[in-house]
């Protein structure tokens, strides 16, 4: 979910710096769109509708892949089913390391943007209109893909529309992330709607409802498009730059690797070496090679001046308390979606709620917290909390959250009350608020001069790092062990951070002057 005037969690960071034509162009005279440049209207609009089909699509995709057929959905095992949620989770957030290269090397933030909404599409039309596994495959592979693309590029084209002298900026972003926030809410509640309606004890086909609520995504993000395309004209040359165009000499090395790489995971998987059971452990592998990797790179490269070097050393904390804190939060999207549906009494006036709702719980508390938290930290100015202190808060009040569920641990059907699904996300939420708008702005904070970019891509990988995580936890839960589940994860997250608040005075050192 979004923030008001913060990034979305994990999602986007801070403004980046803007494109001013040389420093010629002066934006302060367009107040087309609540006092803000008309273009934001349509960036807006297409940021909206991407969250509506994203977070409508996860709402319903865990319940129809273990659901039996009976119910509309393809009988998965629920820990097959998870792993599988996590690594598309992971997936989404590597797939911005690929976006944001595209748009730097070849193709400019602004057509990223455009072409990575169609492939979005495209994979809930996927999901929509082919039945069974190849749907899942297909659909699941192009919107990873295209959010990814689409993450890494659409705060960028926000920033092109604001002059360094343009103090709107702020304000901008802050109807930019309403824009997410909106999406995020509506969209399971609307998916989640057709899903539970259109059933089989309804007396309709059993899997129509899931396949409408694709299908719903799908039109949310055509909508998104079509809005779009028509403003698209209207943005700023900044938003079509390639900042730092690939020699065409190496066009053909590049195309050759993505070639050999999508050979090589095709034949991985018809060999059957990669499969639905191990998909998530692969994303967890390939992400943390690319993160020691990266990290490697980075701290070994004779371009790093000393202090520079200490800052990047002081991120590795960051980075870890960052992984611990993803496995649990997105665990809303696999754990909490399992208990929601088997444990949580949904009963609203005799009526029962689709499972899907919960999910809409967070973006509420998003919208209305983040704005006491940006008056908080305005309040205290200097004397607010460290940025090592926040990320050692949030991963613990993470972990009391898990620890949340321990007073209806083991129980039957309808034992939760959904007012304390509701604290349990409350809970959440202030986690979130504490760790995730800090975490792209500090590591473009630590970031070496010739590295920034990397160090971006750093934090990314510490999200697509605990999103998959949080699939792979998710094959061991059950109603059995819950107790223990819940109980040991809580503790873990809870130590990490008294570990990360104990160690916080050496970190900062390590930062060299940035808090």
């Amino acid at each position: 979910m979004g923030k008001v005037t913060e990034p979305a969690p994990g999602e986007y960071g801070p403004p980046e710096p803007e494109v001013d034509d040389g420093g010629e162009r002066d934006t302060r005279g367009d107040r087309g769109f609540f006092g803000q440049p008309r273009p934001l209207v349509h960036i807006f609009g297409v940021e909206m509708w991407e969250r509506f089909s994203f977070y409508g699509m996860q709402g319903i995709l865990l319940l129809y892949l273990y659901y039996s057929a009976a119910d509309g959905g393809l009988g998965m095992d629920q820990a097959v089913a998870t792993g599988i949620v996590g690594a598309y989770g992971g997936a989404v957030y590597l797939s911005t390391v690929l976006g944001a290269w595209i748009a730097d090397r070849l193709l400019g933030s602004e057509r990223v943007l455009f072409y990575s909404a169609m492939v979005i599409m495209a994979g809930h039309i996927g999901l929509a209109l082919i039945p069974g596994f190849w749907g899942v495959g297909v659909g699941l592979v192009l919107v990873a893909f295209g959010s990814g693309g689409l993450k890494a590029n659409a705060t960028t084209v926000v920033g092109t529309l604001y002059s360094a002298k343009d103090s709107r900026r702020d304000a901008g972003f802050s109807i930019f992330y309403l824009g997410i926030n909106l999406g995020a809410f509506f969209g399971p509640i609307l998916t989640g709607l057709l899903q539970n309606t259109f059933t089989a004890e309804n007396g309709y086909p059993p899997a129509l409802g899931f396949h409408l609520g694709f299908g719903l995504a799908a039109v949310g993000m055509a909508f998104g498009l079509i809005q779009y395309s028509i403003g698209r004209r209207g943005l700023p040359a900044g938003a079509s730059a390639i900042p730092n165009p690939l020699p065409r000499s190496r066009y053909g090395l590049a195309i050759a690797i993505a070639a050999a790489s999508v050979v090589l995971v095709v034949v991985l998987v018809l060999i059957g070496f990669i499969t639905a059971a191990n998909l998530v452990t692969w994303v967890i592998a390939g992400t943390v090679v690319a993160a020691v990797a990266m990290f490697v790179v980075i701290l070994s490269s004779r371009n790093v001046e000393p202090v520079e070097r200490k800052r990047v050393y002081g991120f590795i904390p960051l980075f870890i308390a960052s992984v611990a804190f993803w496995s649990l939060y997105q665990q809303q999207f696999t754990v909490l979606t399992i208990y929601s549906d088997e444990q949580l009494n949904r009963q609203i006036l005799g009526w029962e709620m689709p499972v899907s709702w919960v999910q809409s719980i967070n973006p509420i508390f998003i919208i209305v917290l983040s704005g006491v938290f940006a008056a908080i930290w305005t309040k205290l100015g200097d004397r607010q909390p460290s940025t090592p202190v926040k990320f050692a808060l949030g991963t613990a009040i993470m972990g009391v959250a898990f620890l949340l569920f321990l007073p209806f641990a083991d129980g039957g059907a309808n034992s939760t009350p959904l007012l304390w699904m509701v604290l349990i996300l409350f809970v959440f939420t202030i986690a979130e608020l504490l760790l995730s708008p800090v975490g792209l702005s500090v590591a473009t904070k630590l970031a070496p001069r010739v590295f920034h970019a990397q160090m971006v891509a750093l934090f990314f990988l510490s999200v697509a790092l605990g999103t998959s995580i949080a699939g792979q936890l998710g094959a061991f839960y059950t109603l059995v062990n819950e107790a223990t589940y819940f109980g040991v994860l809580g503790a873990i997250a809870i130590v990490l951070g008294v570990a990360l608040w104990l160690g916080r005075k050496p970190v900062l050192r390590l930062m060299s002057g940035v808090r």
